[in-house]
């Protein structure tokens, strides 16, 4: 599946690398580690450890799977209340998003048939991700320090647990000309997440209106937690251009939007005397 943000390349690179790939939730899921004992077996443990997590919130929370705990509460079959409490927590996760995004996100949305019904994939698949990449790193510093990455269909989360490597350099595609990047920036420690029209079309809704949100054409936001950014990212397209202040109220994210025109604007909600050093390649990219 085509991806609308890229890890590329750094230069002077030493250390051990090894990259996997695994299909899970519909699309690739990459893990990246660098270090030491990247090639080896403790390393390929801790990494199929991370992607079994993934596939059991995939079983759990899909709303592809007819018969999914999601799906059964979705369709009326079975009542939130008594669901799992992973599923719960996410529910409270959806009430909060909503919360923090004044509606611009929602996880209960109307059906065919009129009736409100809850579908949290929204917030699933960047919660799930986060999940996965913080147990993956847990299980690396076992083996030393190690840097590590996760890209999931174009959401990204990385850390840099060494002194020796590079910062991840990070992408911004074109969404008008998906062969084009926009943007590129330095990132040791964050996420990065994007939401548009280029790979899936016209698929998020404005809660407000049931119906496709228009306005931009994509929305990325990073941040230090992959499951916010990812909401912040669908919240911003929601909003269109209202999204530029609402950005700068975000303390530790910051913006790129694209319009429909293919405008470029970013916007940093950081605390810049606190913050300057860790975004200065965010704040001079081209």
């Amino acid at each position: 599946m085509p991806t609308q943000v890229t890890i590329l390349s750094a230069p002077r690179e030493e250390a051990p690398r090894r990259a996997f790939v695994a299909q899970i939730m519909g699309l690739p899921m990459s893990i990246h580690v660098r270090g030491p004992q990247a090639p080896g077996t403790g390393v390929a443990a801790a990494v199929e450890a991370a992607f079994a997590g993934l596939r059991a919130d995939e079983a759990m929370f899909s709303t592809w799977q007819p018969d999914s705990p999601v799906s059964r509460i979705k369709d009326g079959r079975d009542r939130l209340v008594d669901a799992h409490p992973r599923i719960r927590h996410v529910a409270a996760l959806c009430e909060l998003a909503g919360h923090r995004t004044g509606g611009a996100f929602a996880a209960w949305m109307p059906g065919a048939d009129g009736r409100q019904a809850f579908d949290p994939t929204g917030l699933v698949k960047g919660w799930a991700v986060e999940q996965a990449f913080t147990a993956l790193l847990a299980d690396l510093r076992k083996l030393g320090p190690h840097d590590a990455m996760v890209c999931a269909g174009g959401d990204i989360a990385v850390a840099c647990n060494r002194t020796d490597t590079p910062s991840w350099v990070v992408a911004v595609e074109d969404p008008r000309d998906r062969s084009r990047t926009l943007r590129s920036f330095e990132l040791r420690t964050g996420a990065v997440a994007t939401s548009g029209t280029a790979a899936r079309g016209r698929h998020i809704v404005d809660p407000a209106t049931g119906t496709p949100a228009e306005g931009l054409a994509s929305a990325t936001i990073i941040g230090p937690k992959l499951a916010w950014a990812d909401v912040y990212a669908t919240a911003a397209f929601v909003k269109g251009a209202a999204a530029l202040p609402w950005i700068a109220t975000l303390p530790d994210h910051a913006g790129i939007l694209v319009g429909t025109d293919g405008t470029v604007s970013t916007i940093s909600g950081m605390k810049p005397a606190a913050q300057a050093t860790r975004w200065s390649s965010f704040a001079s990219t081209e």
